[in-house]
């Protein structure tokens, strides 16, 4: 199992294929594994890097707080133990938050961005901002990763056919550490870069699910802050994108790439 200290913790990560930097990055409660349709893809045309962010899958289980700008440092001192200088960041959920952070603060290391199903400013504005945060960290704190994910993947693998699906992501999430998690979720609150997307220069591409939690409307209004942002929107998809159609959208990923 390759690991690597980055920073004030051990870091697991995979890197295949040969090529320009590719690295994904996957959202809360998840980990690597949840990239394996493009793993199986993309090292034919990108040296392809997938890591478990601080806390998650078979990383350190490192002592909070957990911030993201932490978690971007924590990729860069990946990146530089790799002897990458520069890759292609690819971000689900919180991993777009981590991707975004990452372009604000190394931006001469950020060859394209891509954020998938995420957002660019988690501030509580309103009322019901902080209710859905407190009900949230209140489930969270009262039941079981196990249940959490059975709650969850109900609303993400909503389709007959997609059972298989809903049980690995059950499975997976039960291996979740909760102290981990929990300042993993966080992390994120209060945490924005909204003022700072005029400050992404390079090529951007935010992939939108039609029925993801937030609307499109959402990712089409931060997109318009980016200079050289576009969306491309997954119909038929909710918050798990590259799990639910993954021929789609390494296919909307690799045309990106290719244009650049």
């Amino acid at each position: 199992m390759p690991k690597m200290q980055t920073g004030n913790t051990s870091t697991y990560y995979e890197v295949s294929g040969e090529g320009e930097a590719l690295v994904f990055v996957h959202g809360l409660g998840s980990s690597s594994g949840d990239w394996q349709f493009q793993q199986a893809f993309f090292p034919e045309h990108f040296q392809t890097i997938v890591y478990d962010v601080r806390g998650h899958g078979q990383s350190e289980k490192a002592k909070g707080p957990y911030s993201v700008p932490l978690f971007a440092k924590d990729l860069a001192a990946l990146l530089d133990g790799l002897g990458v200088s520069e890759a292609h960041i690819v971000g689900l959920s919180m991993g777009g938050w981590i991707a975004f952070q990452f372009a604000v603060d190394y931006p001469e290391r950020t060859h394209s961005l891509t954020i998938v199903n995420s957002w660019a400013d988690m501030r509580m504005k309103t009322w019901q901002d902080w209710k859905g945060y407190i009900q949230r960290a209140i489930i969270f704190r009262l039941f079981s990763m196990r249940k959490i994910g059975e709650v969850l993947g109900e609303k993400i693998f909503i389709k007959p056919e997609q059972k298989g699906l809903l049980n690995d992501f059950v499975e997976s999430w039960a291996k979740n550490h909760k102290p981990s998690y929990m300042a993993s979720f966080h992390a994120g609150i209060g945490w924005s870069v909204e003022d700072r997307l005029g400050e992404i220069a390079c090529s951007a591409l935010i992939v939108a699910a039609d029925e993801d939690y937030t609307p499109v409307s959402e990712k089409e209004a931060y997109a318009k802050k980016m200079p050289n942002a576009r969306v491309a929107v997954i119909e038929d998809s909710r918050h798990a994108t590259p799990v639910e159609h993954p021929d789609g959208f390494n296919r909307v990923l690799l045309e990106f790439l290719r244009e650049l």
